[in-house]
């Protein structure tokens, strides 16, 4: 004699529960393959930019600027470097190093310099950076 044992049909829970866990699944994998799929395979592209404004305070001039990480790759260890120019001639020279730059995200900083950078060529740049 066989018997067959009859499973309980599911109830209205059950399958309320499944079909979310099924659009969630469907969901992450969904995002999971559109993210592969538009990566960009870019390195860091660096761009750097003098903010017009140059404040004066207490006899120090201060030189905003910002960097803006528009490549695919992150970039560590971003070093920007300036150079104050009068009458031909290296015044001052400053470095920033910035620790990390994902693609998209843009950091902001000044540098401080003695003497009045109207006065001269200032010239900033992106000296360095490395991948992680």
């Amino acid at each position: 004699m066989t018997e067959t044992q009859q499973q309980p049909e599911r109830s209205i829970a059950e399958w309320v529960t499944f079909s979310i866990a099924s659009l969630i699944l469907t969901l992450i994998v969904s995002l999971v393959s559109y993210t592969w799929i538009n990566e960009k395979n870019q390195p860091p592209i660096l761009s750097l930019t003098k903010k017009e404004t140059i404040r004066e305070i207490d006899g120090q001039f201060y030189v905003p600027f910002e960097v803006v990480n528009t490549g695919g790759d992150t970039a560590e260890s971003v070093q920007i470097m300036a150079d104050l120019l009068i009458n031909g001639k290296v015044a001052e020279s400053g470095e920033q190093q910035i620790d990390f730059l994902s693609s998209g995200e843009r950091e902001e900083g000044a540098f401080v310099f003695s003497q009045n950078p109207r006065q001269g060529q200032l010239n900033l740049r992106v000296g360095s950076y490395k991948l992680p």
